[in-house]
Order: C-alpha cells, then sequence, then structure tokens
C-alpha cells in the first residue's frame, strides 16, 4: 500500500532539514556571511539607533551577529532561530545579559500576543513556505505601533549559477525564491498594510563558481527542495565552474546576483 505523507509532515520534514544544514553550518558560517551581514546592516540601519527599553526579536538570528548589535543599541533581545546549533553559537557570542534564547519556527512563534516591540529579520523568511504565515505571526507578536525589519531573497537571486547548473544536468540545484508581486501579496493577506519596501540587487564578486559555492554550503544554504541526493559529485562541480566562466567579467572576476527586499512594516 501507498504511504501518503501528509503536508504537514512535509513541511516538518523540510524545516529539519533546513534547521540540519544550517546547524552542520554555525561553527563556519561568520566566515562565509559577507553577503549576509551587507544585507543585514542595510537592515539594521533602518532602526532606530536608540533601543533602550525596547524588546527585539531577532527571527532567524544564526549566530547572533546583529543580536550583539542590537544589544548595543539598548534593546532587550530574543535570539530565535529553527537551529539549536545556531542558537548555542549566538549565545556564545551575546552571552546572557538582557537577551533570551529561544528554538523555533517562525510560522508558529512561541510568543504572547503584542509581546515585542520590535522583530528584525534578516535572509531568514525565505525559507517558509507562504510568506503570508510568518507575517501573520509577526503582527500578532509586535505591539500596536511596532514595526518590523525584515530582509528576503527574491526571484532571480542566484541566475548564473542556476544557469551553469542547467548546462549539467534538469534538476534543481538553486532555490526558487518567491517576486516582489508575490511579496506584496503576502503583506496584503497577513493584513501588513502600512509598509515600505526598497528592492535592492546585490552583485558578490568571486574568483572561481566554487569559491560561491562553497561560501553557500558555509553558511548552511544548502538545502533544496526537490534536489536529487547525490548529484553534486567533482565531475559535476568542475562542469558548473566551467559553464559559470561565460559571465567572468573583463576583471577576471565572476558575479553571483541576489536580488534582496528590504521591508519596513508598521503595525
Amino acid at each position: 500500500m501507498e504511504q501518503r505523507v501528509s503536508n504537514d509532515s512535509l513541511s516538518w520534514v523540510n524545516k529539519q532539514a533546513i534547521a540540519d544544514a544550517f546547524g552542520r553550518a554555525a561553527k563556519s558560517y561568520d566566515q562565509h556571511a559577507a553577503f549576509q551581514r551587507d544585507v543585514g546592516e542595510r537592515l539594521l540601519a533602518k532602526m532606530p539607533e536608540d533601543l533602550s527599553g525596547k524588546t527585539v526579536l531577532d527571527i532567524g538570528c544564526g549566530t547572533g551577529y546583529f543580536s550583539y548589535e542590537l544589544l548595543k543599541r539598548g534593546a532587550q533581545v530574543i535570539c530565535f532561530d529553527l537551529s539549536p546549533d545556531m542558537l548555542e553559537a549566538a549565545k556564545e557570542k551575546c552571552g546572557d545579559d538582557h537577551v533570551m534564547y529561544k528554538q523555533g519556527d517562525a510560522e508558529q512563534l512561541p510568543f504572547a500576543n503584542n509581546s515585542v516591540d520590535y522583530v528584525f529579520s534578516s535572509l531568514a523568511l525565505q525559507w517558509c513556505d507562504d510568506l503570508a504565515i510568518p507575517l501573520r505571526e509577526i503582527k500578532r507578536v509586535v505591539r500596536p505601533q511596532g514595526q518590523a525589519f525584515l530582509s528576503t531573497l527574491l526571484d532571480g537571486s542566484l541566475f548564473e549559477l542556476k544557469k551553469a547548473w542547467a548546462k549539467i544536468d534538469s534538476y534543481q540545484h538553486v532555490n526558487e525564491f518567491i517576486s516582489a508581486n508575490q511579496v506584496k501579496i503576502a503583506l496584503a493577506q497577513s493584513e501588513c498594510h502600512s509598509h515600505q519596501l526598497d528592492l535592492a540587487p546585490i552583485t558578490v564578486w568571486y574568483d572561481t563558481a566554487f569559491a560561491l559555492m562553497r561560501d553557500l554550503k558555509g553558511i548552511g544554504a544548502t538545502h533544496v527542495d526537490g534536489r536529487a541526493q547525490g548529484l553534486t559529485n567533482r565531475k559535476a562541480l568542475l562542469g558548473v565552474d566551467k559553464a559559470y566562466q561565460t559571465h567572468r567579467n573583463h576583471q577576471g572576476l565572476l558575479p553571483a546576483t541576489y536580488q534582496v527586499c528590504l521591508g519596513v512594516i508598521q503595525l
């Protein structure tokens, strides 16, 4: 008899796989996360400089790099992540003063209604199947007149890598991301009506395609839904590196282009 898997079970399996991938990368993350820091710093620049007396929920805190920056602004910070290993890394960085740590899923925030002043979440929500679900949760936990500061990746991110892999096989090796219009739809569905979105294409330059793939592995962004296993052998990677050469610029560098959405939501 064929065994059927419910959507809830499948979602849990996928979330567990994502958490495991990031957990394995907890110790290597910071040395491969230059792009992630760039995006987070752009998002942080939109927040108030003085957060004294305010509670900030950092969703997808990772190793706590930006949680620590929020602490320096005077905030009480809640470090929240899907991966317990990432939370351990965050605790090493941020300590125990004015900070708490909670493991969980952005789609089911384990916090009371109207319990935080701000949400900060950089490059985490693209791992949710339906953006409207975490947005509704964020709206629920943020106090009236609070704000959420969010960044996520959009359709077109890593298109160079996707094209290079397409020359090797027909399998999916790069995650799909939603469009800016789908972000707006999710905001409407979650009744987050007052918001400002900034769309920022960001290009990171590499000497080789291998260096890009090392960064992606180093930060734990290796879970791709629907990817067949066992396909990233040395021959395939050499083929990707060769196919990527068509994007090399006059300085001999290879681009990795990300389409980034930076959002500020008034709640």
